[in-house]
């Protein structure tokens, strides 16, 4: 006869071993004991520290508040991402977290190829949040109020205190994080501990199999057996579990995604001289790209390039050029990266989550909403000791269905750029694989810009909005406006246009910067262990 869970052993820490257990300490808070199990040997390597704007689904599940976290990780906000080069004009463009204006139905973008195609960019034209960022402006007023009033409401206690889950989400947050994932792993640590957690410091020598294939007991150096109901896999790239121990096929992305490795670096910046950009950069190079995320005291910076065009010596003279003389005395840290995904994630009884689960290039900050993602799932599907198909089965189709989804809106990225001066450049339109689906979309595309009923219907994250920003920055777009807009008047867009910006002016001139906010905050908790110099300057990378 089946029974509860009660049993569920972790292996591995980082942001995805303590995201999932300070998670899965708060939901199943009856009769579960929860071991992590993590090695003193390992250190955590990764490509980012970005985020979506669902992340504060997770937080508020948690019961954390702004206030209380992002002090102790030297986390900023985010409003947008500000892609640079990745045009044939070498013009940049921002891809914010906010929805499009409607006009008679029509998104305020197919308003703008209409009447403003050749007057103002379209992002400054139909967004807020574009000359917010240019201006390093907070997106909270000093009385914790939000810019976007249309989210004011998002941020009440009744709406906080619901278990709100990503796929299920219909509201748009206007903003998300850049944090120091190792300090967010501390801070989720002694939350996790406090609500019971057993932490294990040990080396993970042996996975025992028992006769069914299933995971019977994982042998540590020190601590002999840790046997377990559930046992969930966040050892990364290892994937010591779901690959090494089970034989789980890992399904490649190699073919639409080239890039494959990066080069990562830690940038000391003066916060005060220079404030704090509210917004992750991606600047397109030779055989790649460079992200740029500014946390509260220094700045995260890497290169992710294809291997197959550049060398790794050639890379890291490229990024440090690219940088100039302020990483003359940095250390680059150089990681291999496994694009692509399980052919399933969960298989018997170990599920995995985060980079042992699946990972695309970090393009987007979909690192830690995989994470998110995975734990999300797997709460809503957990199973008993039976472990039923079906809800296994379920499980790996939606988790499938979602980084599957971000793959093919990471491959537009490429193969819609108008961009091919160098080896790579070319590559990425002319030898990548582009799924039928996405080919097809990308031909209606340009006849029209996508709408919630164009793009993958999956849940993976992104929305409508997001595919028409991208292709209207990358240069590909329609040559004409929507027919019907022919025999509709503009006044109404015209007036939308002309809210939008005065909206922003008001905005630009009454919003503190996020240094001035974020310091207003700071000093008004008391400091913390997780603020001192040595932190700052010693962080290594992270996930």
């Amino acid at each position: 006869m089946a029974q509860n869970i009660k049993n569920i052993v972790i292996v591995g820490g980082g942001s995805a071993g303590w995201m999932t257990a300070a998670y899965l300490s708060k939901a199943l808070d009856k009769n579960v004991q929860i071991t992590l199990i993590e090695s003193s040997n390992i250190t955590t390597v990764g490509v980012g520290e970005a985020t979506f704007s669902t992340i504060k689904l997770f937080f508020d599940f948690l019961g954390l508040q702004e206030h209380e976290w992002m002090p102790k990780c030297n986390a900023t906000y985010k409003m947008a991402i500000k892609f640079v080069n990745w045009n044939s004009q070498g013009q940049y463009f921002y891809h914010p977290f906010q929805r499009y204006e409607t006009v008679d139905g029509f998104d305020i973008s197919e308003w703008w190829l209409k009447t403003k195609r050749h007057e103002t960019p379209f992002d400054y034209s139909c967004f807020m949040i574009p000359l917010l960022c240019d201006l390093k402006r907070s997106p909270k007023h000093f009385n914790g109020e939000v810019f976007d009033n249309k989210a004011q409401d998002l941020f009440t206690q009744e709406i906080t205190t619901q278990k709100n889950v990503l796929a299920d989400l219909k509201a748009q947050y206007p903003y998300a994080y850049h944090f120091d994932a190792n300090l967010l792993a501390r801070f989720l640590k002694d939350y996790g501990k406090q609500r019971g957690v057993r932490q294990i410091v040990d080396d993970v020598v042996d996975v025992h199999l028992g006769e069914d294939g299933s995971i019977d007991y994982v042998k540590t150096k020190e601590h002999g057996t840790i046997k377990g109901d559930l046992f969930i896999d966040c050892t990364g790239f290892r994937g010591l579990l779901i690959n090494k121990a089970l034989g789980e096929p890992f399904i490649s992305f190699s073919e639409s995604l080239l890039c494959d490795s990066a080069i990562a670096m830690q940038i000391p910046t003066d916060i005060k001289k220079n404030g704090i950009n509210p917004y992750t950069t991606a600047t397109a190079l030779s055989s790649g790209w460079v992200w740029n995320i500014p946390l509260y005291g220094r700045v995260g910076t890497g290169y992710v390039y294809s291997s197959a065009f550049i060398s790794k010596e050639e890379a890291e003279t490229e990024f440090r050029q690219h940088l100039g003389e302020a990483v003359n005395d940095c250390r680059a840290s150089h990681i291999k990266m496994r694009i692509g995904r399980n052919r399933n994630s969960w298989v018997k009884n170990c599920v995995a989550i985060g980079l042992s689960s699946g990972f695309v290039e970090p393009l987007e900050s979909t690192g830690i909403f995989f994470i998110q993602h995975g734990i999300e799932e797997l709460v809503n599907n957990l199973p008993d000791t039976s472990f039923n198909e079906d809800v296994i089965k379920n499980y790996n189709k939606t988790v499938a269905n979602c980084i599957d989804g971000v793959r093919d809106f990471l491959t537009l990225h490429y193969c819609a750029s108008n961009r091919a001066d160098t080896e790579f450049w070319k590559a990425s339109k002319r030898d990548i694989v582009i799924s039928e689906e996405l080919q097809e979309r990308l031909r209606l595309w340009k006849s029209r810009l996508p709408n919630s009923k164009s793009i993958n219907p999956n849940y993976h994250g992104f929305e409508s909005y997001s595919y028409s920003v991208m292709l209207l920055g990358l240069n590909y777009l329609p040559e004409n406006n929507l027919p019907v807009l022919n025999h509709i008047e503009d006044q109404k867009a015209i007036a939308t246009f002309d809210a939008i910006k005065e909206r922003t002016d008001y905005l630009s001139a009454t919003l503190p910067s996020q240094y001035e906010y974020l310091t207003y905050v700071i000093k008004s908790q008391e400091q913390s262990e997780y603020l001192s110099e040595n932190d700052l300057v010693r962080s290594l990378v992270t996930t």
